[in-house]
């Protein structure tokens, strides 16, 4: 197994028992168009400290797993055109001495290798509409299952079959569990028509039935009011962006990125508001809940 290069500050944090929040670099290269990767990626490092724990953004670079990033490293995440790396392409990518983004099955994967317990991200990955006939189930469920790393997103995104993915992850055992919400969070919309089967309203609560239970846990967190996405444009951007999949063929691990840039594109700029907002929230709460776990 490749060995993980662990910033000095996350490493010390860790030794000394102190919370660090790990943060993925896939949404930086490419769920945000620079220069405001860069800026958002600043944001969310200063979040985390301002709750008083150490973030640690993860990346691949040179073939090295890297556990939190310099100023200089994150500014190549952000500026270069980076692979994207679910868990199965970390080991060609440490042989082949590759460069890389992490999604959510790797940074969790990588976070937990390193010993960080709690992750902030946007939004999870899903089983795909039309997967019956596709078998297109995100990685994502599958860590989340087998990994004992608290994950705090806006539920998934509505360009999924929501239903099919609450199904899965209940047959995988994950505890879904709302932040002060009783319905599944849709991403850029605050409630979907699922409810969540658990909800906690404060960081300690969560942080408590993260450590009761012992296993990976979803802390689905709504994108706040004030950015939420208008119902009707939200509606509108969705079928349009569901038919350009058809018409370009675009499958796997490239329809999120395709569809989130039809989004930013066609909604002038609303979208990369909620993107912003919603990934900067869930910071917050998983800054919050990994400092419960420590005390």
């Amino acid at each position: 197994m490749t060995t993980l290069h662990i910033a000095e500050e996350v490493a010390t944090a860790l030794a000394e028992n102190r919370p660090v929040v790990a943060l993925e670099s896939t949404i930086l290269s490419h769920g945000l168009p620079a220069p405001r990767n860069l800026a958002v990626a600043a944001r969310l490092e200063k979040v985390v400290r301002e709750a008083g724990a150490v973030p640690a953004t993860i990346a691949v670079l040179d073939g090295v797993p890297r556990i939190g990033l310099t100023p200089a490293e994150l500014e190549r995440v952000c500026s270069e055109d980076l692979l994207k790396l679910s868990l199965r392409d970390l080991g060609p990518t440490y042989a082949l001495g590759r460069s890389g983004a992490t999604t959510v099955a790797s940074t969790t994967a990588l976070a937990h290798q390193a010993g960080i317990r709690v992750f902030a991200t946007g939004g999870l990955g899903g089983v795909h509409r039309g997967a019956r006939e596709t078998w297109d189930v995100s990685a994502d469920l599958d860590v989340v299952a087998t990994t004992p790393v608290l994950i705090v997103c806006s539920g998934v995104k509505s360009i999924l079959d929501m239903g099919a993915t609450l199904e899965v992850l209940e047959t995988r055992s994950v505890p879904v569990v709302g932040y002060r919400t009783s319905s599944f969070p849709a991403f850029y919309r605050r409630e979907s028509e699922f409810e969540v089967p658990w909800r906690v309203e404060n960081p300690t609560e969560a942080a408590a039935v993260f450590a009761a239970g012992g296993r990976g846990m979803l802390l689905a967190n709504p994108i706040p009011a004030a950015f939420e996405m208008d119902s009707a444009l939200h509606d509108r951007l969705l079928a349009e962006g569901l038919r350009k999949l058809v018409d370009q063929n675009v499958r796997g691990k490239d329809v999120t990125p395709v569809l989130l840039e039809h989004f930013h594109t066609a909604s002038a700029g609303v979208s990369l508001d909620a993107n912003e907002e919603l990934v900067v929230s869930n910071t917050a709460v998983a800054s919050a809940v990994a400092v419960e776990l420590f005390r």
